[in-house]
């Protein structure tokens, strides 16, 4: 039976909390809000975010579990539906739609959207790893239409591994900044802490994996309190939560540290930290970091491949320290905390990472803009 053709099709996989999920569920909805017909084909939808996608989009669940299973339902889903255009989200859904339409025998147009420093992902990896996991990306990548990097540093990084010309990747900024943002960081304090406004609160945030290495950020804090008295919280779930947990034990923080899981909203704790800190190995384009900044709140970062620098422009808006050096960090740590820099600054330097901005971005890219 086939499905009335939509305007756009989204392919994405839905496995948790994630920034990726969150932008994409921003991306979704403001193209639905602009009257666009949407089909948001589904890989996995296991995330609190799919509760928030607008009731005009018609979610498609594939029935899979994984990407590699896929292929045959998403060839199904293109040859009854035909859309004229698909977006997809991240590298393996981008290969796997690349041979879906092959094996459908259609013309569907692909952008695919790309939000990791794979270089630097890879980088523990041995030789041969790294060139296996970029063969695929090689053979297959100059089959896409158009790819969407989330930074000029993802870009470059794509361009390496790839080899395709440059004129097939955009940089687009990440939907970061919704009008829903003031109000949800309005809202009650979440924790304690936050109320209190004598003993200044440290905020970190994301999933709990090597990526964003918490462990470097907690000896950071660890050295900061020798000279500063101060809290600290990390918000996010993941598999080092009980390693990190042992770690604040060792280091004798544990009483002023903080593990409360994954928010809903994290912003009501972001409005009222005293400082934000991103502590990754890698980025794309490091949302948290943008949605800190937009509520006028002090930051600090490690200088990661991809987008620190480029939102931090550099360093000359808030301090960029080397990767996994925890003193480096500890100590722009406590620059800031005694010479907090201008609200006004920080939001001016993220103007750009709005959701109508970047749909605009996304739909002209995608030939959309006069539907």
């Amino acid at each position: 039976m086939n499905r009335p053709r939509p305007d756009l099709a989204v392919l994405a996989s839905f496995s948790g909390e994630g920034g990726v999920e969150r932008m994409l569920l921003n991306l979704v909805n403001a193209f639905a809000a602009r009257g666009l017909k949407i089909h948001l084909v589904l890989i996995r939808t296991r995330s609190r975010h799919l509760d928030e996608i607008d009731p005009t989009v018609q979610v498609i669940e594939l029935g899979s579990r994984h990407t590699v299973t896929s292929l045959l339902p998403l060839i199904r889903y293109l040859r009854t539906t035909r859309p004229a255009r698909m977006l997809v989200a991240k590298d393996r859904a981008g290969r796997l739609a690349v041979l879906a339409r092959l094996l459908a025998g259609i013309e569907t147009r692909i952008v695919v959207r790309l939000g990791t420093n794979l270089t630097a992902a890879l980088a523990h990896r041995s030789q041969l790893k790294r060139w296996l996991r970029g063969l695929p990306i090689r053979l297959l990548y100059p089959q896409i239409d158009q790819i969407i990097a989330v930074s000029t540093g993802v870009k470059q990084d794509i361009l390496a591994v790839s080899g395709i010309d440059s004129e097939r990747v955009s940089v687009v900024r990440n939907p970061v900044l919704t009008p829903r943002l003031p109000e949800l960081a309005h809202q009650a304090p979440p924790h304690p802490w936050l109320s209190d406004p004598q003993i200044p609160v440290i905020l970190g945030a994301g999933r709990l994996t090597i990526q964003k290495d918490f462990a470097t950020l907690m000896r950071a804090f660890a050295k900061l309190r020798e000279t500063h008295v101060c809290r600290l919280i990390i918000l996010g779930d993941g598999r080092q939560k009980e390693s990190l947990q042992q770690l604040a034990t060792e280091l004798g923080v544990l009483k002023d540290m903080a593990l409360p899981g994954f928010s809903n909203n994290p912003y009501a704790y972001m409005a009222r930290c005293s400082l934000f800190v991103l502590s990754s190995r890698w980025e794309g384009s490091p949302n948290v970091l943008t949605e800190a900044m937009a509520l006028g709140r002090p930051v600090v970062a490690t200088d990661c491949p991809s987008g620190p620098a480029e939102i931090l422009q550099g360093g000359r808006v808030a301090p960029l320290v080397p990767v996994g050096d925890w003193r480096a960090l500890a100590s722009a740590m406590a620059r800031i905390l005694d010479t907090p820099p201008d609200g006004g600054s920080l939001r001016q330097a993220v103007s750009e990472y709005t959701v109508d901005t970047s749909a605009h971005n996304y739909l002209r890219i995608l030939d959309l803009e006069s539907i």
